[in-house]
């Protein structure tokens, strides 16, 4: 028998899901929450064998119970049911913990296949939410130099050259607070310590010639 908890703020929903899955021979909704703290106060009392998580709810979204979920029980398993494909919340799931993935489109047979898949350690994913993690996978990874203004890239080759701040904002003909400001903004997009790291970074990277 496959113990269920069905997590919804919407009561018709619970009712219907609830209802269906009782019918199956296989299945047994030991418990119902309406918001994502009742869902993770539940989920830990009872220790179903899957949890059906709505997306948006009420004190915590089905992203956030899950993560609270997963965090004290990493063995659980938990199915996102939702009306949502969104790419935030789709990603945020899945980086969250959930095993599977449906909207509340699917016929209830689909659904009911799916709790034993993902009962059984299989993920069950919507053909768009496989698209997406698919093209996720192939997108090239945004370097922290991409996140340069064309502004920050030539302080950062006045930087290079061991130009001081105040020499910078000469050559630059902005004031020194400014020169102080884009300097202190690229270390933080390089997410370096100071100057030097900067430079090395920029070398690396092939930002500057070395010639």
């Amino acid at each position: 028998m496959i113990r269920i908890l069905l997590a919804d703020d919407h009561e018709m929903v619970r009712i219907g899901v609830a209802a269906y899955l009782q019918a199956q021979p296989d299945m047994d909704v030991v418990a119902e929450a309406s918001d994502g703290e009742e869902a993770i106060e539940l989920a830990l009392e009872h220790r179903p064998d899957v949890i059906l998580m709505d997306m948006v709810m009420p004190k915590k979204t089905g992203a956030e119970a899950t993560a609270a979920i997963v965090k004290e029980w990493p063995e659980a398993r938990i199915m996102m049911v939702t009306s949502f494909i969104d790419d935030d919340k789709v990603y945020a799931a899945l980086e969250a913990g959930a095993v599977s993935y449906l909207l509340k489109t699917s016929k209830a047979s689909h659904i009911a296949e799916a709790i034993r898949k993902t009962f059984d350690g299989q993920a069950v994913l919507e053909p768009e939410v496989t698209t997406k993690m698919i093209a996720r996978m192939r997108a090239p990874e945004r370097a922290l130099h991409d996140d340069l203004t064309e502004r920050e890239m030539e302080i950062l080759l006045l930087m290079a050259k061991g130009l001081s701040n105040q020499e910078i904002a000469d050559h630059a003909y902005i004031t020194l607070k400014t020169a102080k400001t884009h300097v202190s903004n690229i270390l933080s997009k390089l997410d370096v310590q100071d100057r030097t790291q900067a430079v090395i970074y920029a070398y690396e990277h092939q930002l500057i010639s070395k010639g």
